[in-house]
């Protein structure tokens, strides 16, 4: 495998193509500016990648190595040398759920020697959760995320052979002599009381033990309360069906004086255990740690191909450490290896020691390949 990386900016450009670019089996773009949403900027990789899938998305802040940017558009080329690349991709419909849509894309896929799917889909206008069903119906290990839009939440795009679009999910399916594993930790502590979802309908928590959600929320949160919903970022909740279960994180996104409501970034179904959840900075990035061990190749040498897919709650609460789990997974990982990615709404992945994809919030999750 060979990689290579440029970026595009308003001040220089596109930088010089890499030397493999006519050849280059996949293309991968970042980015946090309009310009990604452009059909200028779809038609000039293709005019340099003539033979690439395309496929990116937009960000809250693009990955190279162990640099965060925004502002930019950040491409990654990658050349396979024992293995191959199919691309699907499907726009989200009105009256078409996004497990259909998930179900949709990994049948798209199916075929001899695959090995493993990395979606990338529109962050504001698919439900995660469902997505994540659907993706599961083919028992393949898949991970991903959710595009984001900075810290606006207006509107995300991804980029599939064609224009970036909103409200579509895209599926690159890796077949062949390739190895893929993936790493998904969080790092942050539960603290208060557990706790029960009373009524909740989807992303929406209405009560919890039977009291006004938003409530008990600012009642935890003291002064930060004042701040809703932006402190929520550092207040996200874990949800379990059981105690027997792995928690899930799920981060506040809005709230709802009227109906004291708390809306989430994926489902939380009624009747799971909740806790709220706090920052501890030294824990996050160990769990950094923690996921590119998981992601490590046999040997650290090896050249190959890291993608990152962060919350951008990670980001915002780190501020200027936030290059730290980025330094460490480049550590564990080894030189050899090649990081792209982004801050996401939403991560895609499964846990370490089950093959089903779950949506994650507050995670950085990653997918490294190798040949």
């Amino acid at each position: 495998m060979r990689t290579a990386q440029i970026r595009w900016s308003v001040k220089s450009g596109w930088e010089k193509e890499p030397d493999f670019a006519a050849v280059a089996d996949l293309v991968m773009a970042f980015a946090d500016h309009e310009f990604f949403h452009s059909e200028t900027c779809f038609n000039d990789l293709r005019a340099t990648f003539p033979k690439a899938h395309i496929v990116g998305c937009s960000s809250s802040g693009s990955v190279s190595g162990v640099e965060i940017s925004d502002e930019d558009v950040v491409v990654t080329a990658i050349k396979l040398e024992q293995s191959s690349v199919r691309l699907a991709s499907v726009d989200v419909i009105e009256g078409v759920s996004a497990s259909d849509a998930g179900a949709h894309l990994m049948k798209a896929l199916k075929g001899e020697g695959l090995r493993h799917v990395f979606v990338l889909s529109d962050g504001l206008n698919v439900n995660g959760s469902e997505l994540a069903l659907g993706l599961n119906q083919s028992n393949l290990a898949v991970t991903g995320g959710l595009a984001g839009d900075g810290t606006r939440f207006g509107k995300t795009w991804v980029m599939a052979d064609a224009p970036a679009q909103s409200g579509r999910i895209a599926a690159i399916g890796f077949y062949g002599d390739v190895t893929v594993k993936s790493g998904c930790f969080a790092g942050w502590e539960e603290f208060g009381a557990e706790r029960v979802v009373t009524s909740a309908k989807g992303n929406v928590v209405y009560e919890i033990d039977g009291e006004p959600a938003l409530k008990l929320y600012k009642k935890y949160l003291g002064e930060m309360a004042n701040e809703l919903p932006a402190s929520g970022l550092r207040f996200p909740l874990s949800i379990q069906e059981n105690k027997s279960a792995k928690p899930l994180i799920r981060t506040l996104l809005a709230v709802d004086e009227v109906s004291q409501s708390l809306t989430f970034a994926g489902d939380v179904p009624s009747g799971y255990l909740c806790k709220l959840m706090r920052t501890n900075l030294d824990s996050l990035i160990d769990n950094a740690g923690l996921a590119a061990e998981s992601a490590q190749p046999a040997k650290q040498d090896e050249a190959g191909l890291c993608l990152v897919v962060s919350c951008v709650g990670r980001r915002l609460v780190m501020g200027q450490m936030t290059e730290e789990e980025l330094e460490i997974v480049q550590e564990r990982l080894g030189e050899a290896t090649a990081i792209t990615g982004f801050y996401s709404y939403g991560e895609l992945a499964p846990f370490s020691d089950v093959m089903h994809c779950q949506l994650h919030n507050q995670t950085m999750t990653l997918t490294t390949i190798y040949e």
